[in-house]
């Protein structure tokens, strides 16, 4: 108000034309200032609509493509075997993520990075007969996952699928925003991201039930022994997940394994062998009983991954006798191969054991990744990967000997794995 008080008058006589318009003069600056803090006023109240608008059409767009997502979903279920069809080479959208651009890549997995030059392992898609998978989205992903615990429990192979799982929704989470930890003498890993406030973890029981393999590190023993009846000691780190993942095949390939009743602590604990699959059913009995206790059907949803093939013996597929997955570079073509150290016997164990859920009330999906993963005998580490241990100048000779048929590298085949439990998931 300066521009209009400026001085003081010793004589206000408005009467004369001229001292009106001096009066006129004296309150412009005025009228300006009032016209531009209007102008102002306007001005942030446009940038905040602006910005308000913008903030709202790309949560919309987010809300919308999570509904629609949801409802594509869900009409794939009904309608599709997702598990059946074949591998389609697309290196246009495939891989879903760099190999080195994934903060917690492990170096079991990283083949690229141990020397591998054929890359075409990354470029596959897999195309259902009789649909489309919906493409993954980590961010409807991390929406569906806020607030919530995705564990996956198991072994190395389950392991893979959460490294899989952590790379596909890395690269849209800021570095200052996301964290890893590790707990229980590195049985549990949580990977975090605070924005969401949401947890990816794995959890080792390569076994479910507790063995003298729960080690993660020193589990490898001559005499693999289970408690079948023994479940606690792991499923206590389950409780209250919201979406669990389980697996539990590669350690029991054996015709037989010892069964201990008792714990482990106590001197008078009874052991014996039974035969396989005897044993992995009465694990799995244990497991389910767990469940169907302990889960709370009204927040928790599961998932059990059926068996993933490997690829040790290279006359299965029409290779040279002693030869494995060493330098393959080539899928399966044969529709419907089947190795022979996928047991059909096992499965179906796994099969039996989740219908007799669904009688009781609870609803655990299966996750069939077996008929898909055969074709991929070109997918596996081999010999590029980290060696924990040095290697004898004979293994150096000949790497199919030390080469690794049982895993597989990222990005590749668990991708696919986890492309199917997000269809799962953003259906619930």
């Amino acid at each position: 108000m300066k521009g209009v008080f400026w001085r003081k008058e010793t004589k206000r006589d408005y009467s004369t034309t001229k001292e009106k318009m001096a009066k006129k003069q004296l309150m412009v600056p005025a009228t300006w200032g009032i016209r531009g803090s209007f102008h102002s006023l306007i001005a942030l109240l446009v940038t905040f609509l602006v910005i308000a608008a913008i903030y709202v059409t790309q949560n919309s767009e987010l809300l919308i493509e999570d509904r629609t997502a949801s409802k594509s979903s869900g009409a794939l279920l009904s309608r599709c075997n997702m598990f059946s069809g074949k591998w389609v080479f697309d290196n246009k959208s495939y891989p879903l993520y760099k190999e080195k651009e994934c903060t917690f890549m492990s170096d079991q997995l990283a083949c690229e990075k141990f020397g591998r030059k054929d890359l075409n392992y990354q470029n596959w898609r897999w195309k259902p007969h009789q649909c489309d998978l919906p493409r993954f989205n980590a961010t409807v992903l991390l929406e569906r996952l806020r607030n919530k615990r995705l564990m996956f429990v198991g072994d190395s192979l389950n392991r893979g699928q959460w490294v899989s799982m952590v790379c596909l929704v890395d690269s849209v989470i800021p570095p200052g925003l996301k964290s890893m930890h590790q707990h229980h003498n590195n049985s549990l890993y949580i990977f975090k991201t605070t924005e969401y406030n949401a947890t990816i973890e794995f959890y080792w029981a390569p076994l479910l039930v507790e063995s003298n393999s729960d080690d993660p590190v020193n589990h490898h023993v001559d005499d693999r022994t289970v408690r079948v009846q023994g479940i606690e000691k792991h499923a206590r780190h389950w409780t209250n997940a919201d979406i669990l993942v389980f697996n539990s095949y590669l350690w029991w390939r054996r015709a037989q394994m010892t069964v201990l009743w008792g714990s482990f602590e106590s001197p008078g604990g009874i052991y014996k062998k039974v035969e396989m699959p005897r044993v992995y059913e009465m694990a799995l009995k244990t497991w389910s009983d767990w469940l169907e206790v302990h889960v709370n059907r009204t927040k928790t949803r599961m998932f059990f991954v059926s068996l993933s093939p490997t690829h040790q013996k290279a006359l299965e597929w029409g290779g040279a006798e002693g030869q494995n997955c060493y330098n393959e570079t080539e899928l399966i073509l044969k529709e419907g191969y089947r190795g022979q150290a996928s047991c059909q016997e096992m499965m179906r164990v796994v099969e039996k054991t989740l219908d007799d859920l669904k009688t009781r009330g609870l609803n655990v999906e299966m996750i069939n990744i077996t008929q898909l993963s055969e074709y991929r005998k070109e997918g596996h580490p081999s010999a590029y990967r980290k060696q924990w241990e040095p290697l004898t100048e004979e293994q150096i000779s000949n790497p199919s000997s030390y080469a690794d048929c049982i895993h597989w590298c990222l990005p590749g085949v668990p991708d696919v794995w986890n492309e199917l439990l997000y269809a799962y998931i953003i259906n619930l």
